[in-house]
């Protein structure tokens, strides 16, 4: 950052106009009183290496990079974090002073500070955890948990050969599951979590059973719209500590903007109430 050009990031994706990541960056330089702007910039994979290379030159300090691009900017680039390499995608760009690109991951950190705030007993050793879904999300997910030493890893997604890939990755601490045990995987789980598109706006509904679901357990689910999905709701009522996905939107979003920008964002309740919280 330097005190003559005011610095600009923003959020690379395709389709990227529903992105709350811009009211939620610009709210924060607001509420610190810092020079900047954060915009949507709708990018083709095409283009995508020429708009990267160009950025800097235009007063861009960094990016998030979402949908479908995450794993295309490893490739591009020049310094990759192990945390990126290890999920195999990057939701965080860096431009350098010195011209080079610095890819990062902070989805997994949104995630664990996310339960840690909404759950502040949560206890990742205490017991297996069960992931829905093994998508992007899940990855990160994954590699947080774990990170954390959780003892044993069970995953459910409705193509099973995706799940079966994650653990020829991760390792033989995952379990994997067929979809229609997904339901048996939660018995007495400690942590679980939805990673998957199941129960969003607009998406399929889950139809798994959650009739193991039980008190003690701490559920989360990475959907945000709606705020309280079916899942939670079930979870709720059967007792659980529940989280919802919306902290692990501000969460991820803190480490970017305070390299960036030069300082730390306040995560709070106007920080939720700016992205529908």
């Amino acid at each position: 950052m330097t005190s003559d050009r005011i610095p600009l990031a923003g959020v690379i994706g395709s389709p990227v106009a529903h992105s709350r990541s811009p009211a939620l960056h610009n709210h924060w330089l607001r509420r610190l009183g810092l020079p900047g702007h954060y915009v949507p910039l709708d990018v083709n994979q095409a283009n995508l290496r020429q708009v990267l290379a160009a950025m800097p030159k235009m007063g861009f300090v960094g990016c998030n990079v979402t949908i479908p691009h995450k794993e295309t900017v490893l490739g591009l680039a020049d310094l990759v974090t192990d945390r990126a390499a290890l999920i195999g995608a990057a939701n965080t760009l860096i431009f350098r002073t010195d011209g080079r690109i610095h890819a990062d991951n902070t989805d997994g950190y949104g995630f664990v500070e996310n339960l840690r705030h909404g759950a502040p007993d949560w206890d990742p050793s205490a017991g297996p955890a069960a992931v829905i879904g093994a998508g992007g999300a899940a990855r990160a997910v994954i590699a947080s948990l774990i990170n954390l030493r959780v003892p044993e890893l069970r995953i459910a997604n409705r193509t099973r050969a995706r799940a079966d890939a994650l653990r020829s990755e991760f390792g033989s601490r995952l379990t994997i599951y067929d979809w229609n045990e997904a339901g048996a995987m939660l018995s007495g789980a400690s942590t679980v979590v939805n990673a998957s598109s199941l129960g969003m706006a607009g998406k399929t509904e889950m139809r798994i059973p959650l009739d193991q679901l039980r008190s003690g357990m701490v559920v989360t689910d990475l959907v945000y719209t709606p705020l309280r999905t079916r899942f939670l709701e079930i979870a709720r009522a059967a007792g659980c500590t529940t989280v919802d996905g919306l902290g692990m939107l501000i969460w991820q979003a803190a480490p970017g903007f305070e390299r960036w920008f030069g300082m730390r964002p306040p995560i709070d309740e106007q920080a939720r109430l700016v992205v529908g919280g």
